[in-house]
């Protein structure tokens, strides 16, 4: 995660469009996750509307990009155990002395716009403005979460992501101040732990999920622990 995104930066991604590949239509509908190809893209098209994305959700399915909207189920699927996060020495100090002050859904669309803006070694990430607009939605009705880290007035850090019964996607993270990001995160995850969570997907490891703690698990074993979750009756 060089740019503080739970995806990869948006410049990894590669796109084949010889190959053949489920377009949607207006109908709400996905091709099995088990249809995805080599890289993990599993259908273009359709839009973002919030019944789709929840559908995407639910089945083991996010989008990537706008243009076009594309869907990705990769193989193998990054997550975060619940009781298997990371807290190093120094971060721990930090979380002790209370260096920022942590919130939660006081600020969804600031901190969307913070993962979105440009950091060093970051020169554009996938978080465009339609897909703020689609996860503002989420947001709005309920579905979508954030976390913020605060010194006095200014935000510093944040994380945020869907939730669905006791599943929930980390989207993107950043911060504007050094471990406001992580301890964004740290205090996330204690959060789904007291409420009952019981899957934390990150999509796809990177250097610093990895050195927080994330793991990566077969496909069809996050699918099965996926619909074991989002049945959960436990509430953000």
């Amino acid at each position: 995660m060089p740019d503080l995104g739970l995806h990869h930066h948006v410049s990894r991604l590669t796109f084949h469009p010889t190959m053949s590949i489920a377009v949607l239509d207006y109908r709400l509908r996905f091709p099995s996750p088990e249809r995805a190809d080599a890289e993990g893209l599993v259908a273009i098209g359709g839009d973002l509307s919030v019944p789709r994305l929840l559908l995407a959700y639910r089945n083991g399915i996010f989008p990537w990009t706008v243009d076009p909207i594309t869907w990705w189920s990769p193989e193998p699927r990054a997550i975060f155990e619940l009781d298997g996060f990371h807290v190093s020495r120094s971060l721990a100090r930090v979380i002790r002395k209370g260096v920022f002050r942590v919130t939660r859904d006081r600020a969804f669309r600031r901190v969307m716009r913070g993962c979105a803006a440009r950091a060093p070694g970051r020169r554009s990430t996938w978080i465009s403005p339609e897909f703020i607009e689609a996860y503002t939605r989420l947001h709005e009705q309920g579905h979508a979460h954030s976390l913020e880290c605060w010194l006095g007035t200014r935000l510093v850090g944040g994380v945020y992501g869907v939730a669905m019964g006791g599943f929930f996607a980390g989207e993107s993270m950043f911060h504007r101040a050094s471990d406001a990001s992580k301890v964004a995160l740290f205090h996330l995850i204690e959060h789904l732990r007291r409420q009952g969570f019981v899957l934390f997907d990150i999509q796809m490891l990177t250097a610093i999920t990895t050195q927080l703690g994330g793991i990566t698990i077969p496909r069809m074993y996050y699918l099965h622990r996926l619909a074991q979750a989002v049945a959960k009756p436990v509430a953000f």
